[in-house]
């Protein structure tokens, strides 16, 4: 299995297909496992796929995460691991998508390596709270591990091993790149200067649609896509329309052409037929 020792971490990572690459950040509960639906068609459509399980998820390594994930030092780590990777990677530049949290990391990382991120997706992600996410966590999983249905759990410990009860009752109060105040992503937003495609669902149990259009609102090169009659795990209810979106989006962007890019002053907002 392919491991690349990143910060004195190993970080497990798939690489799959031929073609411009194409970069997936996982949510906060997930692994690569989660990209299962969405990699062979990306490689179908002539993209190389990139995923990788950040510090303490999936198969990569991390002892102590709980203390980790609960310090302010998750969203510049996880930027500069980002970075090691790729240059570990010997890739100049990327792509991005990142789902939920996923997203966080992207934007990130799109706002300080603008020159490493032709394009970027978000899906499903917050982009400023109106309450602490404490609060915010409390109100949406009212579950401990040990009262999830049993599908959800194999299905997460297929994902996470031995680590996995821990893993879900730590997150599920705080955590991550969410952090546990207050949140806001927008003055993160209007620096990322690449096209910026945002898939939200109208459904999703976490965050409300308007927070995928405050999201849009404040990107520079922002385009909208909501899909209808979708849950907050997009990539996996609605894996055809998720990835239908992103290769058009990405076509229009793929070799950098400006036809694509739209103003500050003007942005259509498309929805899923």
């Amino acid at each position: 299995m392919p491991f690349a020792e990143i910060n004195g971490v190993d970080l497990y990572y798939e690489i799959q297909g031929y073609g411009e690459p194409v970069l997936l950040l996982h949510h906060g509960f997930g692994c690569v496992r989660m990209w299962d639906k969405i990699v062979p068609r990306l490689v179908e459509h002539g993209y190389k796929t990139i995923c990788y399980d950040r510090k303490g998820f999936g198969q990569s390594e991390f002892a102590g995460f709980e203390d980790f994930y609960v310090s302010d030092q998750v969203r510049p780590e996880s930027l500069s691991e980002l970075e090691s990777l790729r240059h570990w990677l010997g890739i100049d530049s990327f792509h991005i998508v990142g789902q939920c949290e996923g997203g966080v990391v992207a934007a990130d990382y799109a706002s300080q390596y603008p020159h490493r991120v032709k394009s970027m997706v978000a899906s499903s992600t917050l982009c400023h709270s109106t309450v602490p996410l404490t609060e915010l966590n409390a109100s949406k999983f009212t579950k401990i591990f040990d009262e999830l249905d049993p599908d959800l759990k194999e299905k997460l410990i297929s994902w996470h091993g031995e680590r996995t009860e821990r893993f879900f009752n730590q997150f599920r109060l705080y955590g991550g790149a969410y952090g546990r105040d207050f949140f806001d992503l927008r003055p993160t937003l209007t620096l990322v200067t690449c096209p910026a495609l945002v898939l939200y669902p109208d459904r999703s149990y976490l965050f409300e649609v308007e927070q995928g259009i405050a999201f849009y609102r404040h990107l520079q090169l922002g385009e909208l896509a909501v899909l209808p009659d979708c849950g907050h795990n997009t990539y996996e209810e609605q894996p055809e329309e998720y990835v239908s979106h992103i290769t058009n989006f990405l076509a229009r962007h793929r070799f950098g052409e400006k036809a694509g890019q739209v103003s500050k002053t003007f942005r259509p907002m498309t929805c899923a037929g």
